[in-house]
C-alpha cells in the first residue's frame, strides 16, 4: 500500500459521517481503500460496544498517516532525531496526550544495531483503560532495515 495513496484516502474521509465514509471508500480506486474501509468497521463496532453510540451519529473525526513520514525521512538520510522530533511536532498539534517513537536498527550505519526511542507526554502502556494507537513500519535504507514503531496516546481514565 502506498503511504501517498493511504493520505490521499484518509484526507477525503475526514470530517465526514459514518455513512459517507462507507460509500466514498467502496467506490475510490485505490488498494489503500480495503484495509482503510476495516479500519472504519472496526472503529464502529468499538464505539457500538464501548459508548454505546449508533453508526448514525458517528464522525470520522481524527484520522492521519504518520509512520511513513518518519520512513521517509530516514530513506531521504535525515537524522534520525530530527525526523523522531518532527513527526512528534506533528502529531501534537492533532490534540494527543502523548506519544512515543521507537527506531531500532542499524542506525546512520553503524555497525552494531541498537534502539533509539523519544517521548513526549505520558504513554501509559501497562493499562488497558488506556486508548493507544500504534503503528509499526519497516523501511530498507542504504544500511539494511530499520523498524519503526509508534504509541500515540488518546485519551483514557
Amino acid at each position: 500500500m502506498s503511504a501517498h495513496k493511504a493520505r490521499r484516502v484518509v484526507d477525503q474521509i475526514r470530517g465526514r459521517s459514518y455513512e459517507e465514509t462507507l460509500m466514498i471508500l467502496e467506490l475510490m480506486p485505490y488498494r489503500a481503500c480495503y484495509p482503510i474501509l476495516k479500519l472504519v468497521y472496526s472503529a464502529a463496532a468499538n464505539a457500538n460496544y464501548n459508548m454505546d453510540s449508533n453508526e448514525s451519529n458517528l464522525v470520522i473525526s481524527k484520522a492521519q498517516v504518520s509512520e511513513e513520514f518518519i520512513a521517509g525521512q530516514l530513506k531521504n538520510r535525515v537524522s534520525f532525531r530530527k525526523s523522531m522530533k518532527k513527526a512528534i511536532e506533528l502529531t501534537e498539534q492533532a490534540d494527543t496526550k502523548g506519544i512515543q517513537v521507537q527506531i531500532s536498527g542499524r542506525i546512520d550505519g553503524k555497525e552494531i544495531a541498537r534502539v533509539e526511542w523519544i517521548r513526549e507526554g505520558r504513554v501509559p502502556l501497562q493499562t488497558i483503560r488506556a486508548k493507544i494507537d500504534y503503528c509499526s513500519y519497516t523501511v530498507q535504507t542504504i544500511y539494511g532495515v530499520l523498524g519503526i514503531k509508534i504509541w500515540i496516546f488518546i485519551d483514557g481514565e
